[in-house]
């Protein structure tokens, strides 16, 4: 059975330390798994320090994951927008122009996420964020939203505030990315690895190319017999969260099928392209992305590194930090519009991206595309996420473990 990494209890907080300033965010409904953890406070080169609380608590029992999403206490929420306001945090125009993606392309195109519990107000949620922003319908009457369970129907599983923050989150970081591509929405009965594997496998099943996942726990010896029933799916790209507790592998993010998405702070600034980032995360370690070498996941053949033996983490990033975070709305696990962060927000961005670029071939590992065109990437070359003294903690020319080769410079990377 696998077991959810305990790095630090600081860090990880714990489901029983409900802050008072995570209340800001505003009427948390009743949770069945999930709850705040601890605030804590994060801090880059690019960002000042903020209040955060991440949505999903420590797992109870062995075999289970946590959401990797983050969101910040001291921002209140925002039930409902005045005529001439604006959310706070990046979006989808932001975002586009970041990673100079196009406004059109992925018509068509399917993105899954995959998560675990029910959030029953995705779809009016997802509605509200698309409407804001200007971004085309996507809803079930129109056959661009789609929510089912892991089983392909719709006996939904129970619902869970923190889980329901992390769905919002993810929907709206693909909308961003690709706002004419449809969403599937597949709801895992529980947060346990084989539960939220069956979700992965339904999301092929029912045609998907691209899949997030959002989640992460500690590495164990049985993960290469999870990589074989979850993850290899060939012409699938799968993308999952490197994790948001600074240096150290998560699995499934270091599956060798899977591409493993970090975390960078960013920043508006007078460059040519118009922003800067750096790695999320702090010298001391603490909150951020998550980057390491794997314990057991063999090597991937198109990763190079020479300074870890089995699978290296990341491969490819976009903004996390909360500090630097996505405006996302949410009314069930907050009372409407906030500020989220954490490497659940890069994943699902990144899945989108890969959708924007085309079909992966059919049996390629997409995660290899990036490292066939690293010059089609932002180098992130500043910034740490812990104190491991080298390139697996540490930004700097080239690859390096908490952003990969880099962020996206439009979609060149994630295609053959």
């Amino acid at each position: 059975m696998r077991s959810h990494r305990r790095r630090n209890l600081i860090r990880r907080g714990a489901p029983a330390l409900l802050s008072a300033a995570a209340l800001i965010t505003g009427g948390l409904a009743a949770a069945s798994q999930s709850a705040a953890f601890a605030t804590t406070t994060t801090a880059s080169p690019a960002a000042t320090t903020v209040s955060t609380h991440r949505l999903c608590s420590e797992p109870s029992k062995p075999g289970y994951m946590a959401c990797e999403a983050v969101v910040r206490t001291d921002l209140k929420s925002l039930k409902s927008l005045g005529r001439h306001d604006t959310p706070k945090g990046f979006g989808p125009n932001d975002l586009q122009a970041a990673y100079n993606l196009p406004k059109e392309g992925g018509k068509g195109a399917t993105v899954a996420i995959v998560d675990a519990n029910d959030d029953p107000n995705a779809e009016k949620d997802l509605a509200t964020y698309r409407s804001q922003y200007g971004l085309p319908e996507c809803s079930t009457s129109n056959g661009c939203f789609k929510k089912t369970d892991q089983d392909g129907g719709s006996n939904y599983p129970a619902p869970d505030a923190g889980w329901a923050g992390e769905i919002s989150l993810d929907v709206d970081m693909v909308s961003a990315a690709c706002p004419q591509c449809h969403i599937l929405l597949v709801e895992a009965k529980s947060a346990n690895m084989d539960d939220l594997g069956a979700a992965v496998n339904q999301a092929v099943k029912q045609g998907a190319k691209y899949i997030s996942n959002s989640y992460g726990g500690g590495e164990e010896a049985n993960d290469t017999s999870a990589d074989e029933k979850y993850f290899k799916h060939p012409g699938v790209a799968i993308t999952v969260s490197s994790g948001d507790s600074g240096y150290g592998s998560e699995y499934p993010a270091s599956s060798q099928y899977v591409t493993a998405v970090g975390g960078t702070s960013l920043k508006k600034d007078s460059s040519t392209r118009g922003y800067s980032e750096s790695v999320w995360g702090t010298a001391a370690g603490g909150e951020g992305a998550g980057s390491g070498c794997s314990q057991f996941d063999a090597k991937p053949s198109w990763q190079k590194d020479s300074g870890c033996a089995k699978r290296t983490v990341a491969d490819v990033a976009a903004v996390a930090d909360p500090a630097t975070g996505l405006a996302v709305y949410d009314s069930y696990q907050a009372s409407g519009w906030n500020v989220y962060g954490g490497t659940s927000a890069s994943s699902p961005f990144i899945a989108g991206v890969y959708a924007l670029a085309g079909a992966p071939g059919a049996n390629d590992v997409p995660a290899s595309y990036p490292y066939a065109h690293p010059d089609k990437l932002n180098d992130v070359t500043d910034g740490t996420n812990g104190a491991c003294g080298n390139y697996l903690c540490q930004a700097g020319k080239g690859y390096d473990g908490p952003t990969g080769l880099g962020t996206p410079n439009g979609v060149a990377a994630f295609t053959k």
